[in-house]
């Protein structure tokens, strides 16, 4: 990433990161995450030319937190804005007046969102560790191994990710998770959570 110290000018700062695929913003403790598109913020867009759009926001990450230091599988739910029936994201835009996309998860509102989790690994006893299915696709067992899945089907794997190596990990992702939002996530589980682990 690059940070720039212009940053009482909102457009030099909005033109830095015109030629970024995304960026992940956390909260305080790491536990939410939320993930932009690469146009521009609301207040840096009045000062824009009319070509660059306001930033979309295409997922948002929230970890339950885990106050009693429980070393096990850690819970995520995952929003992302939902698809039409041509297949095309629905927008929308971050000063959304229903929201952000974590207001609209708390608040029940649910409306052209999908919420998707991670699976529930199952503890094994041969390997005295925590496991998914991953259809040899990860081999190594790690906390940072996961699946997210829809409540309506859970064999239908939107997103795996998991180690290989130490220091070296693999990611599949589908429909109708986009590279990009899938990337962001993973990136969040690298993330240090304070109250998480």
């Amino acid at each position: 990433m690059y940070a720039s110290r212009h940053h009482d000018n909102a457009f030099a700062y909005s033109q830095m990161y015109v030629h970024f695929p995304g960026k992940v913003r956390s909260n305080l403790v790491g536990t939410q995450f939320t993930v932009y598109d690469s146009g521009v913020s609301p207040k840096a867009r009045q000062l824009a030319r009319p070509l660059h759009s306001e930033r979309q926001e295409i997922a948002a990450i929230c970890y339950e937190t885990n106050v009693m230091g429980f070393r096990g599988p850690r819970k995520m739910t995952v929003i992302v804005p939902a698809m039409t029936v041509d297949h095309t994201r629905i927008q929308l835009p971050s000063s959304s007046p229903a929201g952000t996309l974590l207001e609209r998860w708390r608040m029940n509102m649910m409306e052209n969102l999908l919420e998707l989790h991670n699976k529930s690994p199952v503890w094994c006893e041969e390997s005295q560790s925590y496991v998914l299915n991953f259809h040899g696709r990860v081999t190594q067992a790690s906390v940072k191994n996961f699946q997210i899945v829809h409540d309506n089907d859970l064999e239908y794997i939107i997103l795996q990710f998991g180690r290989v190596a130490e220091d070296v990990f693999t990611m599949d992702f589908r429909y109708p998770m986009c590279a990009l939002q899938a990337f962001a996530i993973v990136l969040s589980s690298f993330d240090n959570k304070l109250a998480c682990e």
